[in-house]
């Protein structure tokens, strides 16, 4: 259903999904997005230099360490974390304008960030940690992308346990055994996110005119 098929209007909400790198929340997002005309990604701003096939304002809002400082200075962003040797943030004027317009909004982050969002806006956030089926699966996973070291690689692999020490501060979890049965699980859990009585604002009206009618 697109948002002008819906005659409740709504608030949109922030929908987070976290896990240790190579368990797929990237992958599954992308299926969502491809899924879902309500759903919009946030560009996070970072410091890091593009990988391989990224696109510059789609994928991220690639910065340099000085104007990402002076944003966060500002009070620009929702949430802000350094990962390794880069740094991540989420700018908040986009994701505001897509919640007031009934849209809602598909973050990729870490527990970090995930902390701070639930500290700006625990009303709008409904969050979703992945886990890998097995570690050695997680490894092959990590090796067979290609787009890192050997040596990046194993550091992953050395901080996806404290990772996954996180879960439970998170709303869902979901372990990734299959690809298409994750993102069903994912897309399930943001309907049922929607039907919130508190999230559909323009339900009270709603029930007024049908409460009319009769």
């Amino acid at each position: 259903m697109s948002l002008s098929d819906n005659p409740i209007r709504r608030r949109g909400l922030m929908l987070v999904l976290s896990s240790p790198s190579g368990a797929g929340k990237t992958t599954i997002a992308r299926r969502l997005l491809q899924a879902d005309e309500n759903l919009v990604m946030s560009v996070s701003s970072t410091t890091r230099p593009p990988r391989p096939g990224e696109r510059p304002g789609q994928d991220y809002d690639f910065v340099s360490v000085a104007r990402f400082q002076a944003m966060v200075a500002a009070g620009e962003m929702l949430e802000h974390a350094q990962v390794f040797d880069n740094f991540y943030g989420t700018p908040a004027l986009p994701v505001q304008q897509s919640l007031a317009a009934g849209l809602d909004v598909l973050f990729d982050i870490d527990w970090q960030g995930t902390q701070q969002l639930r500290q700006a806006a625990r009303g709008d956030l409904a969050s979703i940690f992945i886990l890998p089926p097995a570690v050695p699966e997680l490894e092959r996973r990590l090796t067979q992308r290609a787009q890192d070291s050997p040596d990046i690689v194993q550091m992953r692999m050395a901080r996806a346990g404290d990772e996954m020490s996180h879960w439970p501060e998170y709303d869902y979890i979901v372990v990734n055994h299959t690809l298409e049965a994750s993102v069903a699980s994912v897309h399930a859990i943001l309907t049922a996110e929607r039907l919130k009585r508190d999230r559909q604002v323009g339900l009270p009206d709603f029930v007024k005119d049908l409460r009319s009618r009769t």
